[in-house]
């Protein structure tokens, strides 16, 4: 059953919007989803916040100064995701360009796990570094960090992830430290690492190091922060919006890193024409695929790659792990559901399931998948050896993640070995023998924090469009613009009488739709089976292209059939 309430916004904003010179769709889109002044949506790097407003990122400037001054050797220590290896393709490409000594590394997340433990600093070790740099990890580090100190090798924290009740002791660039006044506490790793590298930019131009060297344009980095921003599903605020903006911008003017380039065109899409869906969907996902499924390193030696020729055997691996990932988290979903046939769902307030046989690398998709099919926190688990199961969960509104895994840790200490995370994501790791435990007080902990009203699924649209709305130009624009977590993509509502329909690919339907003044063509993806003749759906404006021409169309995101 389709709830659908229409996103509230100001007729007088909308207005305002307007008359700073923007279209009357994009004005009253914009003012449905909170902004208030022209100048939120501007995307000058002028516009950027300022570096010295994080806590301890001016320091941390001084400091990587001081090592490149005295020729230290660096070792960035990334994490495995598409922030982690973002970032950590920021970092060495910003501190070779200033003229450091760098190199990486990124713990195998099946051998090590997550993070600066201390068997990765013995691993470090054995580089022989002077300092270790963590991006997109550290907060956490506190026994990694102390090791590292007992072996005399010192450490800079660049992280982005929520602090626990105590911090290593480190030099700590996170906007979410306690103490941080930075007004963006949504800036990805890769969005750390970035502004550290402004700081050092600016502690070198003060000590006159670019008198006799050229200054590096750090904004030739910031495809590399869209593609991290975007792909790690942080909250795109004005100052977020601003990088993705700057970063899609370099890629469609053909100057993204040879490594994107690559993933591009492996993934069959032209970077000409790159927005944020294609990050967060297409290159996104291939990027990933190398840590939930191998080895991270193969990611960011493909956004290292300084040519094509280098990139593309690299991003034509990733892209076959990412096919393959994608068999793997079928089957899975397939198993889920199967686990999940002698359980009324609606009955609970969460859902905990585990299989010996899933891929430890998956378990966050597939709850990611089952969170948006039943609308309920979840928390799936993989077989971790050793007696343990890794799992990986996903919150719906109302509930914030890590904190309710903290609560649970708090009363029964014991029940969850580790875990970290957001308000909507969090990994963590139990004791085997402790799940039936696990998921009765996970279970618990949801219908204390979880008011019942937020179990019914509620579809936010932004109306209905108008048949003079409803324009190709207008769909390009939406397109050109950017949209994300907490900055949602808009889409519409309406009620259709179903004028064709035929079977593309063996499971999607091309659909001709007519109503309300509308008259589209439509694609509705993963349904082989007909509509009925009148249906209700919410759905995307959107471009099609084939051979060569552009045509609006229509993607159906939800739909229900409707009585005439």
């Amino acid at each position: 059953m389709l709830n659908i309430i229409t996103r509230p916004w100001s007729t007088v904003v909308a207005q305002h919007l307007r008359d700073a010179g923007h279209p009357a769709l994009l004005a009253r889109l914009y003012a449905a989803r909170g902004i208030g002044q022209a100048d939120q949506i501007k995307t000058s790097l002028t516009e950027l916040l300022p570096f010295d407003a994080i806590l301890n990122c001016a320091a941390a400037g001084e400091r990587l100064a001081d090592a490149i001054g005295r020729g230290e050797k660096l070792l960035v220590v990334a994490d495995y995701d598409a922030d982690g290896a973002t970032a950590c393709a920021v970092a060495v490409r910003g501190l070779t360009a200033m003229g450091a000594a760098v190199e990486f590394m990124v713990p195998n997340r099946f051998e090590y796990g997550y993070g600066l433990s201390p068997e990765i600093v013995h691993l470090a070790a054995a580089r022989k570094p002077d300092l270790i740099i963590t991006v997109d990890n550290g907060i956490a580090a506190h026994a990694g960090i102390e090791e590292a100190r007992r072996l005399g090798i010192e450490v800079l924290v660049t992280d982005h992830h929520l602090a626990a009740d105590t911090l290593p002791d480190a030099l700590i660039v996170n906007p979410n430290q306690p103490g941080c006044g930075f007004a963006s506490k949504s800036l990805a790793g890769v969005g750390v690492m970035f502004y550290v590298l402004i700081a050092l930019r600016a502690e070198l131009r003060r000590r006159g190091r670019f008198k006799t060297r050229p200054e590096p344009n750090l904004a030739e980095l910031l495809d590399l922060v869209a593609l991290g921003t975007v792909a790690d599903v942080v909250k795109l605020d004005a100052n977020n919006r601003l990088l993705v903006d700057q970063g899609l911008k370099r890629m469609r003017a053909g100057k993204a890193v040879a490594g994107i380039r690559a993933l591009f065109k492996a993934a069959g899409r032209n970077p000409v024409k790159a927005a944020t869906q294609d990050l967060g969907f297409t290159i996104g996902p291939r990027l990933n695929a190398a840590g939930r499924l191998a080895d991270m390193s193969l990611g960011i030696a493909c956004l290292l790659a300084d040519d094509e020729a280098t990139a593309m055997p690299l991003a034509g691996e990733l892209d076959r792990l990412n096919r393959e990932r994608r068999e793997i988290e079928t089957n899975m979903q397939e198993q889920a559901q199967a686990l999940l046939e002698s359980v009324v769902v609606a009955d609970g307030y969460s859902l905990t399931l585990f299989e010996p046989t899933w891929h430890q690398g998956v378990v966050g998709l597939l709850a990611s998948r089952l969170k948006d099919r039943h609308h309920r926190p979840v928390i799936a688990f993989a077989d971790g050896g050793d007696g343990l199961l890794k799992g990986s969960g996903r919150a719906i509104p109302g509930l914030h993640l890590r904190d309710a895994l903290d609560s649970m840790a708090k009363r029964q200490p014991g029940l969850i070995v580790k875990f970290g995370g957001h308000a909507a994501a969090a990994g963590l790791t139990i004791q085997a023998n402790r799940l039936a435990d696990f998921t009765a007080a996970f279970e618990a902990v949801c219908r204390e924090l979880l008011d019942p009203n937020a179990l019914l699924r509620v579809t936010e649209t932004d109306g209905e469009l108008s048949p003079e709305e409803c324009r190709l130009d207008q769909a390009q624009a939406l397109r050109a613009a950017v949209w994300g977590q907490g900055f949602p993509y808009p889409t519409f509502h309406g009620d259709f009488t179903v004028t064709g329909q035929r079977l593309v690919g063996e499971k999607h339907l091309k659909l001709r739709l007519s109503g309300n003044g509308l008259d589209a063509d439509a694609i509705l993806f993963n349904q082989d089976t007909p509509l009925p003749e009148r249906i209700r759906a919410v759905y995307r404006l959107d471009v099609n292209e084939w051979n060569g021409a552009l045509n609006l169309q229509f993607t159906l995101d939800r739909w229900q059939g409707v009585d005439r």
